[in-house]
């Protein structure tokens, strides 16, 4: 029988031959999506495509997903799965919420990461110190979120009149926004013009100076905080070595359980701070079920990600943009289907570049499929419309688990001395 070196599984854990932990494939996507889009947008004379109020409704849609997605990547680098991370977003709306009405809207901010970090805290106790099974303790940390935050809000928003009532409370305090407004101006001027390239980047930088809450920016802060952490200390090296091998990880006296309740306590704070996100950024009001199956989109955009904070970043920010789409024009979800068809196509290419013959050839009855859905019709029916965002979703994460990789020991329950 063969032992892993412990030296050897922590280097391993420090991955391969990445940029920011992107694989070439998924570098590839990005660099030919900034070409993509404005072709698309040029070919189906569908401006919404690339508009500055598309990629407004994009950010306020991917944001609450990024965070659920960081959250998962947190805790299941550190080998623990959390299947919990609706259940937290939940907290974190009411915790908002409750915060919010009395203390103002950052203190709402820090109530919803403190009520996911409840939520974190029961399903690590669970999960970590008594050894239940992770998908079943993420499951009952939902259902019991759900119940929770349905009593809460009968409790204590009832006798708020009139703003509010058994399953919701309005009239928030909004957060500040940042906008620059000469620069604002000038980019609405460009993306209006409809230039090949020039006025869809203008569209981009316009979503990002235009009104933006300082929240959507922080989003991004902790997406690059967090790969820093996690790829570049020696914090990161070791609680990423708990999600790899953590009897060898203990053997060279890193003290595993510590280092994966941090890990799940960070990680239901950043889902609580999503849904926050959604209680006091994308809106100004709190309603029971509000995060409407954000967390587990959340889990398929991590995965989709590969377990890296920039890539689960990337894949929220697809099923915004899709989801951003569905909210603008029938027609702009039409011209969705022949970007994915494009999509396919580049990434059959890059299959066969790598002899992956199979692989390509799944890729390109999918990619012609959708080519053909977009030839054959001129519209997509308003029932099918609403579902666009998940069935894009679904579809990226089966066309790309070919070269996703989970941390070795994610979901496998660890008691302290295993290494002996």
């Amino acid at each position: 029988m063969t032992t892993t070196s412990p030296t050897k599984v922590l280097q391993a854990a420090a991955g391969g031959r990445r940029v920011l932990g992107l694989s070439p494939l998924m570098w590839v996507l990005i660099v030919s999506g900034l070409v993509v889009v404005p072709f698309v947008r040029l070919v189906t004379d569908s401006a919404p495509l690339t508009a500055t109020t598309t990629f407004t409704a994009a950010i306020l849609s991917t944001c609450p997903i990024a965070l659920a997605a960081l959250g998962g990547v947190w805790s299941e680098r550190a080998g623990v799965v959390n299947i919990g991370l609706e259940g937290q977003m939940l907290l974190g709306t009411w915790g908002a919420a409750y915060f919010n009405w009395y203390y103002g809207p950052w203190a709402g901010l820090a109530g919803g990461i403190l009520l996911g970090m409840i939520g974190g805290l029961l399903h690590a106790v669970a999960t970590i110190t008594f050894g239940v099974d992770q998908i079943v303790s993420g499951v009952a940390v939902n259902i019991i979120a759900a119940g929770a935050v349905e009593f809460l809000s009968k409790t204590f928003f009832s006798n708020i009149t009139p703003n509010g009532g058994p399953r919701n409370l309005s009239g928030l305090y909004s957060l500040p926004t940042l906008n620059i407004g000469g620069l604002d101006g000038w980019l609405s001027d460009l993306n209006a013009k409809h230039w090949f390239l020039l006025s869809d980047l203008a569209g981009l930088l316009g979503s990002l100076v235009s009104h933006i809450s300082y929240v959507s920016l922080m989003v991004i802060g902790l997406a690059a905080l967090s790969w820093w952490l996690l790829r570049r200390t020696t914090f990161g090296l070791r609680l990423r070595s708990c999600g790899e091998n953590p009897a060898a990880a203990e053997s060279l006296g890193v003290s595993v359980l510590r280092y994966k309740y941090i890990a799940v306590l960070v990680s239901g704070g950043l889902a609580g701070l999503g849904g926050a996100y959604l209680s006091t950024v994308a809106s100004s009001t709190f309603t029971v079920g509000q995060t409407q199956g954000r967390g587990y989109i959340g889990l398929a955009a991590m995965i989709f990600g590969n377990w890296n904070p920039f890539g689960a970043l990337g894949a929220s920010a697809l099923f915004g943009y899709a989801d951003a789409l569905r909210l603008r024009s029938a027609s702009s979800l039409h011209a969705l289907l022949l970007l994915l068809a494009i999509g396919l196509v580049l990434l059959t290419l890059w299959r066969l570049w790598q002899r992956n013959i199979r692989g390509a050839i799944t890729n390109g009855v999918i990619g012609l499929a959708f080519l053909l859905w977009f030839l054959l019709t001129d519209t997509i029916p308003d029932d099918l419309g609403g579902m666009t965002p998940y069935l894009v979703t679904l579809l990226v994460l089966s066309v790309a688990s070919q070269s996703l990789r989970m941390p070795a020991a994610d979901g496998q329950p660890y008691r302290k001395g295993s290494a002996g």
